[in-house]
């Protein structure tokens, strides 16, 4: 009997998207089912009852919620194409630098930088860009000298890091700021380059456009905001 995998997501989530390469990397078949964040279905409620967020992965019939738990979920019940290394080293290893991705480089700090950079910024905020970058450096650092940093192919971290970076790209374009150039991050260039290259991962992301809209509305939301907490100063 085939396994019945269905997946609650958001179109525009990097974290509902990780579970989605996850699952094509594997080779599985999946449903998937879009869900509306401001008006949340009993399927969400019921299924993630702690967090109320996708994604939430179904597999015959048994709910998974958390992006990184599903993942994980993933690699232990299919456990052909590994996405974690098989030492319990390596394991622990990118469950660090994915949990660093989550931490450090998380799509509120993504956004908050690009509006910074775009509105102006007074010390502070010069400090908050500065911080931000290096982040990415230490993540550039482990990234260093392999293809993925999973190896030689797409692994955890790959997963974890790729659709927030890409994301990070997206807000670029919409700011016409040059916030991760090839010359301040040749690494995290050259391997998102890889990695928007490969047909699994482009299969995951939503037309262009239709992603620049959707972070156009997120943005326009932050500089309104960023933009009265400076007349209340």
């Amino acid at each position: 009997m085939a396994d019945e995998i269905k997946l609650l997501r958001l179109w525009a989530s990097p974290f509902c998207q990780r579970v989605e390469l996850a699952l094509k990397l594997k080779g599985l078949q999946y449903q998937l089912i879009d869900e509306d964040i401001w008006n949340k279905s009993e399927l969400l409620l019921q299924s993630n009852p702690v967090h109320k967020k996708v994604p939430v992965l179904f597999h015959n019939g048994n709910a998974i919620a958390e992006s990184f738990v599903i993942m994980e979920y993933i690699d232990e019940t299919w456990k052909h194409t590994p996405l974690l290394p098989k030492h319990p080293h390596g394991r622990a290893n990118a469950r660090f630098w994915a949990n660093f991705v989550d931490e450090k480089v998380t799509i509120r700090c993504v956004f908050k930088t690009a509006s910074i950079a775009y509105l102006g910024k007074d010390k502070a905020q010069e400090d908050s860009i500065e911080l931000f970058s290096q982040q990415l450096k230490m993540l550039e650092a482990e990234l260093a000298g392999k293809d993925y940093f999973g190896g030689d192919s797409i692994g955890f971290v790959d997963i974890a890091a790729f659709f927030i970076m890409h994301v990070y790209g997206v807000v670029q374009e919409v700011k016409e700021a040059e916030l991760m150039t090839q010359e301040k991050f040749p690494v995290l260039v050259q391997w998102l380059a890889k990695l928007e290259a490969n047909d699994l991962v482009m299969e995951c992301l939503q037309p262009s456009e239709k992603h620049l809209a959707h972070v156009r509305a997120r943005l326009s939301v932050l500089d309104e905001e960023a933009a009265s907490k400076t007349k209340a100063a």
